[in-house]
């Protein structure tokens, strides 16, 4: 079968090879056929290093797909089934998830340490990212990242509601809980910076700030209901014109770099609440002197995932759409064939595309 392979972490390019097979089959495992991913930052992340994650690997943690074979003892889902790919399941019986945090259950993380792959030129092992690996025509995961969905949710936006959709209105709904009437700033406006301003507009705030910097990302935050959208350089003057001078209710952090938490944090007013939703490095440090954590009061709630009930999260997701109170079609502003996935390398990182769903 057909797979995007990072073959060493650093490179700029994924290598499409027709010589990979999903292995691992077994008691408590699921062969999904994949038929669509979304390609998210994070799959970017993972090839140059800032996330960690063993190569060579398929990347792609944003997909969906039909069920091919259940092994032993999976009762959640049958062949034939329509299902997203979950990145971090929840096992359901550890103490995350016993507390009602699923989104922080580790017990997915183990899959990221045996390779799902191999290939059949010289059998070498093949990693799938953070377990999964979504760019190929076919993965092998635990049963608990095949989740089911209704056959009337096209494969394209299953995918996105499994990592970035989640991710992002999650982060208003579940993390901040964004009041009606407020004021809210989403520094970062790709498809979960997008999300995030859906799930504020969803919580009724009165005024939603997008931030970026690519022209056509923020023309798009104002088709999904940002109020108004500026550059980064426009920042201050859009806080002294939107709060008085005094900085948002809620300022969403969407990059995953210090410096634009540390942007965010100064445009949160005091009293606020700065919500971190990017993925960043794990050397990239955050500095807050002590005096202004203890005098402003600011609230810093990270958002893993969403911060809520993972299964829940998609339901609502797909209600939500389903009512026509989010567009989650829209998100996909280009499409390419796994033998294109370097063209959708080059529009995420150059800020041309929200999300381009990969077709395979």
């Amino acid at each position: 079968m057909r797979a995007a392979v990072q073959l060493e972490t650093g490179r700029d390019k994924l290598e499409v090879l027709d010589d990979v097979e999903a292995v691992g089959i077994g008691p408590g495992k699921v062969r999904v056929r994949i038929r669509a991913g979304g390609l998210c930052h994070s799959d970017l992340s993972a090839m140059s290093g800032v996330l960690p994650q063993p190569a060579p690997f398929v990347p792609g943690h944003e997909g969906a797909g039909d069920v091919l074979e259940a092994g032993e003892g999976v009762t959640s889902v049958k062949p034939g089934d329509r299902v997203l790919v979950c990145w971090l399941p929840p096992c359901g019986d550890c103490r995350a998830c016993r507390r009602g945090q699923g989104h922080l259950c580790l017990a997915g993380f183990m899959n990221s340490g045996t390779p799902n792959f191999r290939r059949r030129t010289g059998g070498s092992e093949v990693f799938g990212f953070a377990g999964t690996g979504t760019f190929a025509e076919e993965t092998v995961v635990d049963a608990g990242c095949a989740v089911p969905v209704p056959d009337d949710v096209p494969y394209e936006i299953a995918a996105l509601i499994g990592c970035g959709v989640t991710t992002g209105l999650g982060a208003a709904l579940n993390t901040a809980r964004v009041a009606a009437g407020s004021s809210v700033a989403v520094i970062g406006c790709g498809g979960v910076g997008i999300s995030t301003v859906q799930g504020a507009r969803l919580s009724g705030a009165a005024q939603i700030v997008a931030v970026d910097p690519v022209a056509s990302r923020r023309e798009a935050a104002l088709r999904f209901g940002a109020t108004e959208a500026v550059a980064p350089g426009e920042l201050p003057g859009a806080k002294a014109r939107v709060t008085g001078g005094e900085g948002f209710d809620y300022v969403f952090e969407v990059v995953g770099t210090s410096a634009t938490a540390r942007t965010a944090y100064e445009t949160t007013r005091r009293g606020g609440t700065l919500c971190v939703v990017g993925a960043g490095a794990m050397d990239d440090n955050l500095k807050i002197n002590m005096f202004e954590l203890f005098f402003d009061e600011k609230r810093i709630l990270p958002s893993l995932y969403g911060g809520g009930d993972v299964l829940r999260s998609y339901e609502r997701a797909i209600a939500l759409w389903r009512a026509g109170r989010i567009d989650l079609a829209g998100l996909i502003t280009h499409r390419v064939p796994l033998a294109g996935i370097n063209d959708a390398v080059e529009q995420m990182r150059t800020g041309q595309a929200l999300r381009t769903c990969i077709e395979l």
